[in-house]
């Protein structure tokens, strides 16, 4: 009977002590949740607090960086603008100093024409100041237009007149160019003025 009775008491001990320890792991898990949920309860109101901090840092940070980007855009945008009227202003520079010498030229000739007297010299002279303006004006990439005897067309050609055709292959095509048409590297910059057979 002792030894039951040992055995019995033995075995209240053991689940008095297991209850023990029960209680105080639940007490331990529930501190420990309450803990927890603090701490995520601060850490929301932190998180809550810095969102609008960093919100505001973020839309300051690329408000600024839009701010630069206009301006930088604004300067490019002026800049090419002043230099395109540069260019333009000063494009025809080149064109012109290599006319000045054709200029220089007719002023000869009109100074050494008031005492010629053979006019096949004065034509001459007219001549030569021609060429000499055509191959200044070619080098620069002008060229006629040659429209005689070709098929009218209004990309190229100005009507002003309507004739009837001296032969029938002139039908439809220029019989004659009052005023030539010019290109300026193959872009028509003066449209010919001719007359077309009918």
């Amino acid at each position: 009977m002792t030894k039951a009775r040992k055995k019995s008491h033995k075995m209240s001990e053991n689940k008095e002590h297991n209850e023990a320890l029960n209680e105080e792991s639940t007490s331990k898990e529930q501190s420990n949740q309450e803990e927890v949920t603090g701490g995520t309860d601060v850490n929301t109101d932190n998180t809550t607090e810095n969102m609008p901090e960093t919100a505001e840092d973020k839309l300051a940070a690329m408000n600024d960086k839009y701010l630069r980007l206009y301006s930088e855009f604004d300067n490019y945008r002026k800049r090419t603008n002043k230099e395109k009227l540069e260019l333009i202003s000063t494009a025809s520079a080149g064109v012109l100093k290599d006319m000045l010498s054709v200029l220089d030229d007719f002023e000869r000739a009109i100074a050494n024409n008031e005492k010629v007297e053979d006019i096949n010299a004065v034509k001459e002279g007219f001549q030569l100041i021609y060429n000499k303006l055509k191959s200044g004006l070619e080098s620069k990439g002008l060229k006629q237009m040659q429209a005689k005897g070709e098929v009218f067309d209004p990309e190229m050609h100005e009507a002003i007149a309507n004739v009837p055709a001296p032969e029938e292959g002139l039908k439809g095509k220029v019989v004659d160019d009052v005023e030539r048409g010019y290109y300026l590297n193959e872009k028509v910059i003066r449209f010919a003025k001719v007359v077309v057979g009918q």
